[in-house]
């Protein structure tokens, strides 16, 4: 049986040249970089050289890179470290309420800590308004934190607009680009962001490493104690097979954006018009200002976790949401938020494609789905009674 993986915004596979350039740092320069010998020196001169291949990548300089253990981890140290340095300037932080859990809980945790959180609304497509977020900043306003895209139905976010609004206001300003780096421009000084959070795995790296950019003269303390790695800002023994991996994909993904954007978007395109051509089913997100890969839908009817079931069953691998909250039965609060009933949300499927997506694989998308809709919607109570 055919098997097409169609959740690439879930994690992706290793590239194979990553997997070379992490492999002699298991068993041959398996030094610690903070040792003074050669073979630790070796392992910190790998680090180092990753720092700068991430510093290029996002046009920063290498001393405002930390390594970190992925999103969740960069998300947290941003906005818990923002808010503990500028406790004495204010408490007040603006979200919005379509980020990820790893913001949404880390705010949710600062606000029983004493901190005023604002959680902005969004359009149907899912799009923060600049304006609101100008009118929500007040004088006790320290951290404004938006993603660059959503995980879920793929929008991308105004950042660059928002990230004006709070440099004349004096404001931080985080964003999550967990999902968007390696398909958008992540350029730091064009966004116009204070920190930024990525994660290897999202990108053919490696799990378990990642990145916070912390722009210079960004007050911020350390989520962790202890030595003095990271320039004291994330004190660990270094993941140095990780972050050379999480380097050399950051490498590549610069270097193969143009040509995995353009098929990204190519055979995106052809799995939304399979879509276009059944009843019942929407897309989620902007129709155009949406990540290349990601086609998020809601099919009425039918439950998302038997469509998924029943995909998987032909071979198919999909999601129905995001893969961080997905074994909840709890309805999307990203679908909610723009508007989606909580009966429609639970028809909820994300197919995003990736770098080993091919042609004949939508094909056979093409030909499976259709027949796993209708067999699902013959069986469901919904199906039967809906009026066509």
């Amino acid at each position: 049986m055919r098997r097409v993986y169609l959740d690439y915004a879930a994690t992706t596979p290793m590239h194979p040249q990553v997997v070379d350039a992490m492999h002699s740092f298991y068993s041959e320069h398996y030094g610690n970089p903070s040792s003074l010998h050669s073979m630790g020196q070796q392992a910190k001169d790998a680090v180092e050289k990753a720092r700068v291949q991430v510093a290029k990548a996002l046009s920063a300089d290498p001393a405002e890179i930390i390594f970190t253990s992925g999103g969740t981890e960069s998300d947290n140290a941003a906005i818990k470290g923002v808010a503990y340095s500028l406790q004495d300037k204010g408490n007040h932080i603006i979200t919005s309420r379509i980020e990820h859990h790893a913001v949404l809980e880390t705010c949710r945790f600062l606000k029983k800590q004493g901190f005023e959180i604002t959680y902005l609304e969004v359009d149907k497509y899912g799009l923060v308004e600049p304006d609101d977020v100008k009118r929500a900043i007040t004088n006790k306003t320290i951290l404004v934190t938006i993603m660059h895209a959503n995980n879920e139905i793929g929008t991308i976010e105004p950042i660059e607009e928002i990230g004006e609004i709070c440099k004349n206001k004096g404001v931080y300003l985080h964003t999550d680009a967990v999902q968007s780096f390696g398909s958008l421009d992540t350029d730091v000084n064009k966004l116009g962001v204070n920190l930024l959070s990525i994660s290897a795995h999202k990108f053919y790296g490696p799990k378990g490493v990642g990145v916070l950019y912390i722009r210079k003269g960004t007050r911020i303390l350390p989520l962790f104690h202890g030595g003095g790695q990271e320039n004291h800002k994330r004190p660990s023994t270094h993941n140095v097979p990780g972050i050379v991996g999480l380097g050399k994909a950051v490498q590549l993904a610069v270097a193969e954006r143009e040509e995995r954007v353009r098929r990204y978007t190519e055979l995106r395109d052809r799995i939304i018009g399979i879509f276009e051509g059944m009843e019942h089913t929407w897309l989620n997100g902007h129709p155009e200002k949406r990540l290349p890969n990601n086609c998020h839908v809601i099919v009425e009817y039918i439950e998302g976790e038997s469509m998924l079931l029943k995909l998987d069953s032909v071979g198919i691998e999909v999601a129905t949401g995001s893969a961080c909250s997905s074994s909840s039965l709890e309805p999307s609060h990203v679908l909610l938020s723009i508007g989606i009933s909580r009966e429609d949300s639970h028809g909820s499927l994300r197919l995003t494609v990736g770098r080993l997506t091919t042609e004949q694989d939508i094909d056979y998308v093409a030909e499976q789905l259709p027949q796993v809709i209708e067999e699902l919607r013959k069986m469901s109570p919904m199906g039967k009674n809906r009026n066509t």
